[in-house]
């Protein structure tokens, strides 16, 4: 069963492979980006490392459509223009590198991360949680 979520960030805030490891890394997760990873070019399944094991997921980038988002995430985006679209399957790696690039997303680059199928706006705290106990299950 494919998981989702979406990360919306202002295009200028949209950090580069380094930027963006530099903030996993400061999360502790043990989670390596493939150098594959470049904004806006990126698009399908983005390979990671997760202490040491192949991980990974599928990511998009695309603009914000306002038009089809609840009335509580159009007011919560801003000026936000950029949407990072995150999926994954039913396996816990993918799941704990997905959270974890979120939680950094939305930690150190402003990212408004939301869940479409509880609509709700998930913070970096909830998001590192997330990922952590992920881990556990490992």
């Amino acid at each position: 069963m494919a998981r989702a979520q979406t990360a919306f960030l202002s295009r200028s805030d949209v950090p580069d492979r380094a930027a963006l490891q530099k903030a996993i890394d400061a999360l502790k997760l043990k989670l390596v980006l493939d150098d594959g990873y470049v904004p806006f070019e990126s698009s399908g399944y983005l390979p990671c490392t997760l202490d040491g094991e192949d991980a990974g997921f599928t990511i998009r980038f695309g603009d914000v459509d306002t038009g089809t988002k609840s009335a509580a995430l159009a007011e919560a985006l801003g000026g936000r223009d950029v949407a990072v679209d995150f999926k994954w399957s039913g396996d816990v790696r993918e799941q704990v590198s997905a959270m974890g690039v979120c939680a950094a997303l939305a930690g150190s680059f402003g990212a408004v991360v939301h869940d479409p199928d509880k609509d709700v706006i998930l913070d970096a705290a909830k998001l590192h949680a997330r990922a952590k106990a992920g881990l556990e299950e490992l």
